[in-house]
């Protein structure tokens, strides 16, 4: 109940962020299950490249507001909001605002020998979308997937 309160009390252009992005996760989600990662891939790329027809240079504030949209749905929706997700979502949201970031995945193994993987967003070395502190220099970065292009 208190999520709903805190949802009304949000701005207009807020409250339709967020419910875009939370739709836009869970339409991640299902292309996971429906297409291989490939297509899916390609196809969260051309719509990316859509929005920047018109050439327009994103504001920090735009940023902000979808890295907080992202995080907000993640923790509201974990079973759609995995970091993948978020990371796939934020390359879709930021890209159609002209802002261009790199896909990175991380592997590691824990304590127990147990494969463990983390999904991020990057723009010129820094992480715009799933940061998760001291434990990222844990990951072993696979090579970028710059625009979500398949790797060279």
């Amino acid at each position: 109940m208190r999520r709903i309160r805190k949802f009304l009390r949000l701005p207009f252009r807020e409250k339709l962020l967020l419910l875009w992005t939370i739709f836009l996760l869970a339409a991640i989600r299902i292309g996971f299950i429906l297409l291989p990662f490939k297509a899916l891939r390609r196809l969260l790329s051309s719509l990316a490249r859509a929005g920047r027809a018109v050439k327009t240079v994103a504001r920090q504030s735009d940023v902000d507001r979808i890295v907080w949209a992202l995080g907000t749905a993640g923790r509201a929706f974990p079973a759609v909001g995995t970091c993948l997700t978020q990371a796939l979502a934020g390359y879709l949201l930021l890209g159609r605002k002209g802002y261009s970031t790199d896909l990175r995945i991380g592997v590691t193994r824990d304590a127990k020998g147990k494969f463990l993987a983390h999904a991020w967003l990057e723009k010129e070395g820094v992480v715009v979308i799933g940061q998760i502190g001291a434990s990222q220099k844990c990951y072993t970065p696979l090579p970028a997937l710059r625009d979500l292009e398949p790797f060279q």
